[in-house]
Parts: structure tokens; C-alpha cells; sequence
């Protein structure tokens, strides 16, 4: 794929996730120790950073959590797909939320890039949660 190409699926990504981010706002699953975090805060960077972080940890724990009980229900092909996906997941979370963090956007654009971390791993951890099967 030409890097034109690349482009085009990168903007056409970025343009999905701009609009799922209100449905993400409503339930990402985040927890209560996040949100009194952030309410006790003060809106102080380094204090909002804290709790995301904090709730980061949490989440990827839930995110590798639901990947190990998905995958240990699946064929090996399936393990591989899954595996697969999830490497594609991670590079495209990565590049995604790095955009938010616009170097030249002071230091609520750290916020930004390390909210739109938490909300994507938080999303993606009930997206594998809901694949299991029961």
C-alpha cells in the first residue's frame, strides 16, 4: 500500500474515533476511583495526569485480562488472528492518541493523548470482555 494510501486509511480511522469518542463518554467502563480522581483534581495537570495513569493501570490490567480468557477459548488459528489484531490495535492506539498529544499543544494536549489512551484501552478491553463466550 502506497503511502498515500496510508494516508487516506489513517484520516479515514481518525475520523471514526472522533465520533465514537461521545459514545465512549457515556460508559467506557472507567472506574470510580477515576472519576473522584479527576473531580478532586482541580483541573492541575500533573494531578490530572496522576489519575489517568492510575486508571490506565487498571484498564490494561482489564485489557489483558479479557485478551488471555478470549484467547484461551479459541483455535489456534483464531489465537493467531487474535494476536494479529491486537498488534494492529495497539500500533493504530498508539499513533492515534500520539496526534492528540500535539507537542505544540501545551499541557492539556498531554491530557488529551493520555485521556485518549485510557479511553481506547478501556473501549477495547469491553470490545474482547464481549467476545468471550459465556
Amino acid at each position: 500500500m502506497g503511502c498515500k494510501s496510508w494516508l487516506t486509511v489513517a484520516v479515514a480511522a481518525a475520523v471514526l474515533v472522533a465520533f465514537a469518542c461521545p459514545a465512549w463518554a457515556d460508559d467506557p467502563g472507567l472506574s470510580s476511583e477515576y472519576s473522584t480522581c479527576m473531580d478532586r483534581s482541580g483541573g492541575v495537570t500533573v494531578k490530572m495526569i496522576d489519575c489517568i495513569s492510575a486508571e490506565m493501570k487498571r484498564q490494561d490490567a482489564r485489557l489483558n485480562k479479557a485478551y488471555k480468557e478470549l484467547r484461551a477459548q479459541l483455535s489456534p488459528q483464531r489465537k493467531n488472528g487474535l494476536r494479529d489484531v491486537q498488534r494492529l490495535w495497539i500500533k493504530y492506539r498508539d499513533a492515534n492518541c500520539g496526534f492528540h498529544a500535539d507537542p505544540d499543544g501545551g499541557s492539556y494536549a498531554r491530557v488529551m493523548g493520555n485521556k485518549c489512551m485510557l479511553r481506547m484501552t478501556a473501549a477495547r478491553a469491553k470490545e474482547l470482555e464481549d467476545l468471550k463466550m459465556p
